[in-house]
């Protein structure tokens, strides 16, 4: 990985994913949200989206200098272009573009070295993934600087959009351990931060659908099969 700052879906998949087993923390369909999520987040931050009541607008289309970001950009509707008045819903946008999302980053994570990738077939039949840390690997400094941050109280908006998304997803470290009050204030974070919030509404409504014995639109996907 270049020197750069991770992008938030390469933050979020760095702390989900376990460096030696290379299997997500959390649900597998839930991380997918999670990467959609922070796409937007990412976008958000670079001025390219804006989002009012849950629905998202783009307001510089030009194409961001990352070429994944570029992806999702183009996947949003252009000013105006919208069929359903302004914008585009941030939740059905994440719920549609989880399962690409989170491919395309562990696939150019893959081959910058970042992650590895591993398949195994279940039962001896069905292949699957995982994607253990690779030799170019920032995911200990990302953790680090992650825990760095709780311990200030998620003191930027990054940081916070980072922590929201990573509660959202139930990713265990963020939303079991630590205090009451740690976790408390990574919880309000998903409520506090849109694109977490679309995040939580579309793990809400699968887990809903599972309690009801129904389906809410597919498994895991990328690093998550197999489980």
């Amino acid at each position: 990985m270049s020197d750069a700052e991770p992008t938030l879906p390469e933050a979020l998949l760095l702390l989900a994913l376990d460096p030696v087993r290379g299997k997500p923390y959390c649900r597998g369909r839930f991380l997918e949200y999670g990467i959609a999520g922070a796409a937007l987040a990412e976008l958000e931050l670079q001025g390219r989206i804006a989002q009012e009541r849950g629905r998202v607008t783009v307001v510089n289309p030009l194409d961001p200098p990352d070429a994944l970001l570029a992806v999702f950009l183009r996947s949003l509707p252009p000013p105006g272009k919208s069929r359903f008045g302004s914008g585009t819903s941030a939740r059905g946008w994440v719920r549609q573009a989880g399962r690409q999302a989170e491919g395309l980053y562990l696939d150019a994570l893959v081959e910058r070295g970042v992650l590895r990738r591993e398949t195994r077939r279940l039962l001896g039949l069905l292949p699957y993934h995982r994607h253990p840390a690779g030799s170019a690997s920032p995911a200990e400094e990302v953790r680090q600087r992650f825990e760095a941050s709780r311990a200030d109280g998620y003191p930027d908006r990054r940081s916070r959009l980072l922590a929201g998304l990573a509660a959202a997803v139930e990713l265990p470290s963020v939303a079991r351990r630590g205090d009451r009050r740690t976790r408390a204030a990574a919880r309000a974070l998903v409520h506090e931060e849109w694109p977490a919030q679309a995040v939580h509404r579309n793990v809400r409504q699968d887990k809903a659908a599972r309690a009801g014995g129904g389906s809410a639109g597919g498994g895991g996907g990328g690093g998550a099969d197999g489980d």
